[in-house]
């Protein structure tokens, strides 16, 4: 931020921010492209982070009519996102002095994800009124599939980043309220359910063939005015809906995030299991390999007979699996700690709580094309604690093999 320039003071007209991402890059410009025919005198910012190893990061500003000013940043700390982070809110701050701006489009780079950004621009003093993820259907399912780190494609977005193509593309389209729909002639009705079930809640806008000018706007950019530009278009008016950057860090966590529900269309399935009882630790282990590659993604929260107290976040995609501590149960805190938690939390442990386990359950959601249901349930059933074990109690469970604490890094 500039010197002397605190965000609850800044000078200048508000000005509207709406982030557009997504490691689809051709429909992530065709989105862009359409926002600023959309809103007439809208602005985009793009910070090409592919010059990292020379040391730079390029950033454009354009409107409708082409690129109004390019520049560099230097490399903070090697990182090229740090740079970013840097670079970006002087630049939204320049924009809201000069005025006379209806919207500004932060179009991310490949590989940069929307909740980074989203807390940035907020914590610099500025409304992110919109959160776009753009896609293109008929690469849903490889980029899911894609495992490679993202180095190897040329898209990390620091030396230390170790971050996959999947991982990445599934954080960036689950965390937007909207996603961009290029309609790609390669896709098929398989592709759209499986968009459709990885973010139900989503709402999808159509961007045409990936040409801004596939799919027109309602009436054209000159014959209204910048105060009347949301309502042009599906896409504009998802543009200025609205973004609740705290709701939306509240809704990835894992004790209480909105998981798909289970549906079955177009060769595509979501498989919800829930269950109680606790994971058998090295049962499960043994068998994550095969749970891991049994669908394109995965995700929830589960726990372990020997670790009873920790809330354990399961995140797969790309044949490849991060288990990770999320913190406590609710049921393990003690009641004058409760109150410290987000109320969002104590909600979610209220509706789920159960007389001996309090919220402590199995939740883990499945998606794929062709999944095995029957075959899956079978492998994770075998994974829980037996009848007998079960009825052994807490104390012989935490004798159990400590199997996860090479993964947990404990």
């Amino acid at each position: 931020m500039r010197k002397g320039i605190h965000p609850e003071h800044r000078p200048g007209v508000d000005l509207p921010v709406v982030i557009v991402g997504g490691l689809h890059a051709d429909a992530r410009r065709a989105a862009v492209a359409r926002l600023l025919t959309d809103v007439p005198g809208s602005v985009a910012l793009h910070h090409d982070l592919a010059t990292a190893a020379a040391g730079t990061v390029v950033r454009t500003v354009r409107d409708a009519t082409g690129t109004l000013s390019a520049g560099e940043a230097p490399l903070v700390n090697d990182c090229a996102c740090c740079a970013l982070r840097e670079d970006l809110v002087p630049e939204l701050e320049r924009l809201a002095d000069a005025g006379g701006t209806p919207l500004a489009v932060v179009e991310l780079w490949d590989s940069v994800e929307p909740r980074a950004m989203a807390e940035v621009v907020t914590a610099g003093g500025f409304t992110v009124t919109g959160v776009i993820t753009a896609v293109d259907p008929a690469l849903v399912l490889p980029y899911l599939g894609n495992g490679d780190d993202l180095a190897e494609g040329g898209l990390a977005a620091a030396a230390t980043d170790q971050r996959t193509v999947a991982d990445t593309f599934a954080r960036q389209l689950e965390y937007a309220p909207v996603l961009a729909v290029a309609d790609s002639p390669e896709a098929d009705d398989e592709d759209r359910e499986l968009l459709s079930q990885l973010h139900p809640t989503a709402r999808r806008v159509p961007i045409g063939h990936g040409d801004p000018a596939g799919a027109r706007p309602s009436a054209p950019a000159s014959s209204a005015p910048a105060s009347s530009a949301p309502a042009s278009s599906a896409l504009a008016r998802a543009a200025f809906a609205g973004f609740d950057v705290e709701a939306a860090a509240a809704a990835q966590h894992p004790a209480c995030a909105l998981l798909p529900a289970e549906a079955d269309a177009h060769g595509v399935v979501t498989f919800v299991w829930r269950r109680r009882r606790p994971f058998h630790p090295e049962r499960l282990y043994q068998a994550l390999e095969d749970l891991t590659c049994a669908a394109a993604r995965s995700r929830g929260r589960f726990w372990l007979a020997d670790k009873a107290d920790a809330l354990l976040h399961w995140d797969a995609a790309g044949g490849a699996l991060c288990v990770e501590s999320a913190g406590p149960w609710m049921a393990s805190l003690p009641d004058a700690a409760w109150e410290l938690v987000p109320p969002v939390r104590r909600a979610a442990a209220a509706l789920d709580w159960h007389p001996e386990h309090g919220d402590r359950c199995q939740h883990l959601v499945f998606t794929s094309p062709g999944l095995d249901r029957d075959g899956l349930e079978r492998l994770l059933e075998s994974c829980l604690l037996t009848d007998a074990e079960y009825a052994a109690g807490h104390a012989a469970w935490r004798r159990l093999p400590p199997a996860f604490d090479t993964l947990l890094e404990v």
